[in-house]
């Protein structure tokens, strides 16, 4: 079981920037079972550069809910799952440090999708979300919004799943 996870933010640095929107996508290993998106009020100011990137300002997450008000939600959608995510130190690391924020000790297993693409989907020349979803022809509806990023990244886990399943019929023992 899976739970692969977007989020868009206030900046780089998890120590210091906040989450603006976060995606969660509940996966078995053969389909979606489950969803949940919001915007997030990240009680700061959205820089302009990450407006101008994302879409989201300061208008748009006013009424959102904060961290906390979702963080049980995040638990619950997460809870017995392995956290997955395209670049998932990024991810993790802001999900984690919000957690900590509010005295809670967030802990799940992470599978990356940048490393697995490298191992089960070799010879391309980026590895970034973007580039390597056009070069496997994943439509991004949204790109650098929460939800659009997960669900491209739940279709890049999908294909790498399909890789993993023929390695595993020619090798032997399973990856996940």
């Amino acid at each position: 079981m899976f739970a692969i996870i977007d989020i868009e933010t206030t900046g780089n640095s998890y120590k210091y920037c906040n989450i603006t929107e976060i995606a969660i996508y509940q996966h078995n290993g053969a389909e979606i079972t489950g969803s949940f998106s919001t915007l997030v009020n990240p009680e700061v100011d959205i820089p302009f550069y990450i407006t101008r990137l994302t879409g989201i300002d300061n208008r748009m997450v006013k009424d959102a809910p904060r961290f906390f008000e979702i963080a049980r939600e995040i638990i619950e959608f997460t809870a017995g799952r392995t956290f997955v995510a395209h670049n998932v130190h990024f991810d993790y690391s802001f999900i984690k440090e919000e957690f900590n924020r509010l005295g809670y000790n967030y802990k799940r297993k992470t599978l990356c999708t940048v490393q697995l693409a490298r191992k089960f989907l070799p010879g391309f020349p980026s590895y970034s979300l973007g580039n390597l979803c056009k070069n496997l022809k994943i439509e991004i509806n949204g790109r650098h919004r929460a939800a659009g990023d997960a669900l491209a990244t739940v279709k890049l886990f999908e294909l790498i799943l399909q890789q993993n399943e023929k390695q595993n019929a020619a090798d032997g023992p399973k990856l996940f």
